[in-house]
């Protein structure tokens, strides 16, 4: 089937479950760090007091949102705003979202892969050095490891969400390399499923080997653990993948489209 190949980042699909998944993730994660900044920013500046002892700093609603153009589409994020009651002229700036950004090359290439790395090993420190920078220049330490840990259960969250109940007729699997290496064989290994009215899900995202069947298998169960009982119909991929021998193994009534 044509449709098999439904992870191109370049060119985003309306309905493409994984897209979807990392273009909310990227703006999740980047709403999340600027709220982080903005808050560091304020505790920075808590010391200086108004003439009636009132914080001088302090926030003051949002910025009109703004679209930032990606690699995965446009991106809505809000910037909030800082008022300086003390007349010093203090303002906030955001260094994650400049005042004048429209596009930007490091989140178009690093952050959704480095967001799918994250959702698919729980560990976000590389996500936040590339996002945040080396340093994090404005956050301290202790915001740093909250962001890290608000997205590490986020991550909890959804390989633990239940599928008992869901069928699905078709299933698409591929392992894809990402322009983030952390290993030269290691890869995303990417489950989709649709059910008999055409409707997509991102079933599995995760850290494995494209042409291991043990790295398969293990995903196949998770499956299985989290409460799918019944098999696909069909199930549709790359002839190479490490796949074909894990679905022989866990769903033996499964018909195999090799593309």
């Amino acid at each position: 089937m044509t449709d098999s190949k439904v992870f191109n980042l370049n060119k985003p699909e309306q309905n493409d479950p994984l897209q979807e998944v990392l273009r909310e993730g990227t703006r999740k994660m980047l709403s999340a760090a600027i709220e982080a900044e903005v808050t560091s920013f304020i505790h920075h500046h808590g010391g200086l007091k108004t003439a009636e002892g009132r914080s001088a700093v302090v926030r003051n609603g949002y910025l009109p949102g703004r679209s930032i153009q990606t690699g995965l589409g446009d991106i809505e994020v809000k910037v909030p705003k800082v008022r300086d009651r003390s007349g010093s002229g203090i303002k906030f700036n955001s260094s994650l979202i400049p005042p004048y950004l429209k596009r930007t090359r490091s989140i178009e290439e690093f952050l959704p892969w480095l967001y799918l790395r994250g959702v698919s090993t729980g560990d976000f420190t590389e996500t936040l050095k590339h996002l945040l920078g080396t340093d994090a220049p404005g956050l301290s330490p202790a915001t740093i490891s909250r962001l890290k840990q608000d997205w590490e259960q986020d991550y909890q969250n959804w390989t633990r969400r239940d599928l008992s109940g869901k069928r699905y007729a078709y299933v698409w699997a591929d392992g894809i390399y990402s322009t983030v290496r952390m290993d030269d064989r290691l890869c995303l290994l990417v489950i989709i499923g649709s059910d008999e009215t055409g409707r997509k899900e991102l079933l599995a995202l995760s850290d494995g080997y494209r042409e291991s069947e043990a790295s398969w298998t293990e995903v196949l169960m998770d499956l299985k653990q989290r409460g799918l009982k019944g098999a696909p119909k069909l199930a549709i991929g790359d002839g190479a993948l490490g796949f074909w021998k894990a679905v022989t193994q866990c769903w033996p009534d499964t018909d195999q489209q090799h593309c």
